[in-house]
This record gives structure tokens, sequence and C-alpha cells, in this order.
């Protein structure tokens, strides 16, 4: 049997996926709210409800390309600039 170095990865991937901090968040989350909701404990409910979307927000977060959007900011502030100083 063959050893297959690209499925091993794209497996460990799944798992590190899986069991990422963001998973936990969202588990921890969503079980403070049921909890929050079954006891009727309202800072439990509370924290579910900042947590879940919080855990969204994060994702997304993450996944925006901070080098591509500052690199772009720090072009248009270079475009600003010339544009300045040639109608100077």
């Amino acid at each position: 049997m063959q050893h297959d170095e690209a499925k091993e990865r794209q497996e460990a991937s799944l798992l590190g996926r899986l069991f990422s901090l963001e998973a936990a968040l969202l588990l921890m989350g969503i079980a403070s709210l049921v909890y929050g909701l079954v006891t009727t404990n309202s800072m439990n409910i509370f924290f579910g409800l900042v947590i879940v979307p919080g855990v969204f927000v994060l994702n997304r977060v993450k996944k925006k390309d901070w080098k591509a959007h500052w690199a772009a900011l720090e072009e248009a502030q270079r475009r600003e600039q010339e544009r300045r100083r040639d109608g100077r």
C-alpha cells in the first residue's frame, strides 16, 4: 500500500479544523446559551449570544487578506501624495 502525503495533509487539515480554537469557542457559546436557556440564567444566555456571533466575526476577519488591504491603502495614500505634489 502506498503512502499518500497529500491525503495525510488533507486529513490533518480536517482534524485541525475540527479541533480548532474557533470550533471550541463555538461549542462553548452554544453550550452556554443552551445552559442559560435551560436554567434561565441570564448571564449564560448573554455570553452565549455574544460568543456565537463573535466566532463568525472572528472567522470572517481571519479570512480577510490584511496584507493586500494595507498594500492597497498605502498605494492610495502614495497616489494622493503624488497628486498633491504635482498640483502645487
